[in-house]
């Protein structure tokens, strides 16, 4: 998730479309409330929750730029890709 300023969040979810739904109306206290990361930029599915974890603490180990690589070898862009795709969850 990134907000309009550019600060970017990681997480991981099992419900992609109920979290960005929670993000975008500003429902979860915390970081990305606070700012405003509320558009989807980046995703990666995985059938195994631990292996969408061990990717999560990979991802946030790692340099901005390293994160940046990865939101434009997806999305060149910066679009919010919840507004392109209804039907997140069926890939």
């Amino acid at each position: 998730m990134a907000s309009d300023s550019g600060t970017l969040y990681t997480g991981v979810t099992n419900n992609i479309e109920r979290r960005i739904y929670e993000h975008a109306s500003g429902l979860i206290p915390g970081f990305t409330k606070k700012y405003q990361c509320n558009k989807l930029v980046y995703l990666e599915y995985f059938t195994d929750i631990q292996d969408a974890i061990q990717r999560e603490k990979y991802i946030k180990g790692k340099k901005r730029i390293f994160k940046e690589t990865l939101i434009k070898s997806m999305n060149p862009g910066w679009r919010d890709l919840s507004k392109r795709d209804s039907s997140l969850c069926s890939e």
